[in-house]
């Protein structure tokens, strides 16, 4: 993604792809992926992964790619938030993701989200906060996701995401349609702010996530094999996944 002017203009679909060992991100490492995402899903969605793995993690593949972290399914505690974004931040991380589960309003998400960009502020740290939504948010009793371009742009996070908190059968579109993400994606590219997309996504859905305009596709299960009710990260399905990221150029 690069800016001409104000408009935000992209020639790729970025892919995030989350790990949760330095062993994962071996396997992984020369394929191409635009992001590691560093988690810790037996803690939840966005669950958070110990520090010292991260940092072996991160240590593994800075050289190869860009790197986020999630810091959890945060509950109301913005004091909890910015002091964990701020942990995160000073391993040398370039995102840092934190899910807004315990806000109930506007109010208390630009509290948690503002807390976070102040602390980083403060300390003049260069990880940019990405704050992030759940598409099942009814079933979750959490505010919208497609509320959170206004209260991104008013604290000052750099971008968004959308994911589903609870891994079943369902996954993004099950929650959300098409027109209501394209229209999310829009308005938050109407602001300046950087959108990701995530939720039981797979191969088949590139090409539409590449048409609702998003910046970075978040995949795990995806690219992933099942191994006795566990997720294996699967090489091939990780290049895959890559190679068909890539914008379709019209012919002439």
């Amino acid at each position: 993604m690069f800016r001409d002017g104000n408009r935000i203009r992209r020639n790729k679909l970025k892919i995030m792809v989350s790990i949760t060992t330095p062993e994962e991100a071996l396997n992984i490492i020369d394929c191409g992926v635009d992001i590691i995402d560093i988690k810790n899903p037996s803690e939840g969605a966005l669950g958070a992964n110990l520090p010292w793995i991260t940092r072996n993690i991160i240590n593994e593949v800075r050289k190869f790619s860009e790197v986020s972290v999630t810091l959890g399914d945060m509950p109301y505690l913005p004091g909890t938030a910015s002091l964990s974004a701020l942990g995160a931040a000073l391993l040398g991380v370039d995102y840092i993701k934190v899910g807004l589960l315990g806000p109930k309003n506007i109010k208390e998400a630009l509290n948690i989200s503002s807390s976070i960009t102040r602390t980083f502020q403060e300390f003049k740290v260069n990880a940019k906060l990405i704050i992030a939504g759940y598409a099942d948010y009814k079933n979750q009793r959490c505010i919208s996701p497609l509320i959170l371009p206004k209260i991104a742009i008013q604290s000052g996070a750099w971008g968004l995401l959308i994911d589903v908190k609870e891994k079943n059968n369902n996954g993004l579109f099950n929650y959300l349609s098409f027109e209501e993400l394209k229209k999310f994606v829009d308005e938050s590219h109407s602001l300046g702010l950087n959108v990701a997309l995530a939720g039981s996504l797979g191969l088949n859905d590139v090409q539409t996530i590449i048409k609702i305009g998003s910046d970075i596709m978040g995949v795990r299960r995806g690219v992933s094999i099942s191994q006795h009710g566990t997720y294996i990260i699967d090489r091939h399905k990780v290049e895959e996944m890559v190679s068909s990221a890539y914008l379709k150029r019209p012919s002439v």
